[in-house]
């Protein structure tokens, strides 16, 4: 067993490094440490780079890594995703993608990954949250280790000033959704439908605004959306002037381009 998981964390190093390459704040050789369960009091640590993750507090299921991403590392990723053509012109800001992705989009799900094996996880901030709970890990273990993690892409080019609606995503997908921010920072906004209602309550009832949690969402950045954050809570983002406010200023807006990874449901017999 010990022998499988170090040749897995062997291959997955080197697929990384050959879709993002050596980081240059990475100064260590050390082996990567790869794991069943978050790392929690672990420090994170994978060839010199540390990832945090912090639970949101009032939004279960919720997780933030705001340095998913290297300055070096984002800028690979655009111009990965310049390369698929799919941006050439400003009149097409949205492409998706179905079952085979890019290489450098099944890339970056083993980093995300890895991310969550070994990134060290925070003291929770919602007192609901208890080690045992099944929201204490950014991905429940029978998601983290479902193959493959995403099979439907999702990359957006927002204009400034650009945005999206509040919604909650389509339940032809699975639990466990992923976003990537690049370039320009913004607040992505999560409001619950109806409270203590469940996915099916919300297609019933309707969209009742309730309590709204602002998320900071920096260039680098990586939201994960399980369990109620994915089922229960809408996301939004509103990048209309005087909408975007964070610590009490107002962020600059400039081109955003972000990148959705989600599982598609396995179609019923």
């Amino acid at each position: 067993m010990a022998a499988a998981a170090g040749d897995e964390s062997h291959h997955l190093r080197a697929a990384l490094r050959e879709a993002f390459g050596d980081s240059s704040d990475s100064e260590s050789d050390a082996p990567a440490r790869v794991s069943t369960s978050c790392g929690r009091g672990r420090g994170g640590v994978v060839g010199g780079k540390r990832w945090r993750w912090d639970a949101v507090a009032g939004v279960r299921g919720l997780w933030l890594c705001t340095g998913f991403l290297y300055a070096d590392e984002q800028a690979s990723l655009l111009a990965a995703i310049q390369r698929e053509g799919w941006f050439i012109s400003d009149v097409h800001n949205q492409a998706m993608r179905f079952g085979d992705l890019p290489s450098w989009a099944n890339e970056l799900s083993m980093l995300i990954r890895e991310a969550i094996c070994v990134g060290d996880v925070s003291a929770a901030t919602d007192a609901e949250l208890t080690n045992e709970d099944e929201y204490s890990c950014p991905l429940p273990s029978d998601l983290l280790w479902r193959e493959p993690l995403f099979d439907q892409l999702i990359a957006n080019r927002y204009k400034p000033g650009e945005g999206i609606c509040a919604h909650v995503d389509l339940m032809r997908f699975d639990d466990g959704i992923a976003i990537i921010s690049l370039e320009s920072a913004c607040v992505m906004q999560f409001s619950q439908a109806e409270p203590g209602g469940t996915a099916r309550d919300i297609l019933k009832q309707g969209d009742i605004e309730s309590t709204k949690v602002p998320v900071h969402l920096s260039p680098g950045s990586l939201v994960l959306m399980s369990g109620d954050a994915r089922y229960i809570w809408k996301h939004g983002i509103n990048r209309k002037p005087g909408a975007q406010l964070w610590d009490g200023r107002e962020l600059e807006q400039d081109y955003r381009t972000s990148v959705t990874l989600r599982k598609l449901l396995a179609s019923p017999n």
